[in-house]
């Protein structure tokens, strides 16, 4: 530690003596300069303490209303949807498989015997996984109804990490677009569809869309890889059966 040296200094204090004034000197100002800043932190924290105590209210608060939030709100409303949900699955499940299919698709669309249809289930449910699945069951519904607009806008906005369901979300997107004489778009969407879920059930059905509808885009190289593909990687799949033909008419016009 570097020692700073007084000059002109008078010698009427023994050495041993001065070392120490010096050390209590020295004390005296580090506890002084505690004083100080304790004193000034004082004034501080009685000055804001309001302040302070405001902003730590806030995030107490923030934390429980968030815990409250999702004990006693959200989770009520997770198994509030899904109990809707089962009824509007049902007239789908009944609309698919059935005779009077338009008015089940409108009814599990809209509901039915007091309960919720999927566009009721998206609207009060928002960010429930019940709303989630309500949507793209709302986007089938439409599209099985011959209303492509919003069977696209619904799937569209279906967001969801299942690699199967999104595939096919996709998929059903570029059969909307076919059905509006959108080729372009709907060739989009099937390489997208086949892209997003690498299985044998969806891959080989949107690999022999996208090689349908590239062949008439003039999208030859690409349609004929594609229908290679599902004759190697999906050769027990039900489009295995027809891309022989699709696959030699490509060779001959190449």
């Amino acid at each position: 530690m570097a020692t700073y040296k007084k000059r002109g200094y008078k010698k009427s204090i023994a050495p041993g003596n001065e070392k120490q004034v010096e050390v209590e000197s020295t004390t005296a100002e580090v506890f002084e300069k505690l004083d100080t800043t304790a004193s000034r932190t004082e004034q501080w924290v009685s000055k804001f303490q309001n302040f302070i105590l405001a902003g730590v209210a806030i995030i107490a608060l923030s934390v429980l209303s968030y815990l409250g939030y999702q004990n006693y709100i959200f989770e009520p409303q997770k198994l509030e949807a899904i109990s809707e949900l089962s009824q509007a699955q049902y007239y789908f499940e009944l609309a698919v498989n059935g005779q009077d299919s338009d008015s089940l698709f409108r009814r599990a669309l809209n509901g039915g015997e007091g309960k919720y249809g999927f566009l009721d289930i998206i609207d009060n449910y928002g960010g429930t996984p019940a709303a989630k699945l309500a949507t793209y069951s709302a986007g089938m519904a439409y599209l099985n109804l011959g209303d492509y607009a919003n069977a696209i806008e619904y799937l569209d906005q279906f967001d969801t990490d299942d690699i199967l369901l999104k595939a096919l979300a996709k998929g059903a997107i570029g059969d909307a677009f076919a059905q509006i004489d959108q080729p372009e778009e709907a060739y989009d969407y099937y390489v997208a569809a086949f892209k997003s879920s690498d299985n044998s059930f969806s891959a080989p059905k949107y690999l022999f869309k996208a090689g349908i509808l590239g062949t008439s885009l003039g999208k030859k190289s690409a349609a004929l890889e594609y229908f290679k593909r599902i004759q190697s990687e999906y050769p027990d799949s039900a489009e295995a059966r027809k891309v022989e033909v699709q696959i030699g008419l490509l060779e001959n016009l190449n």
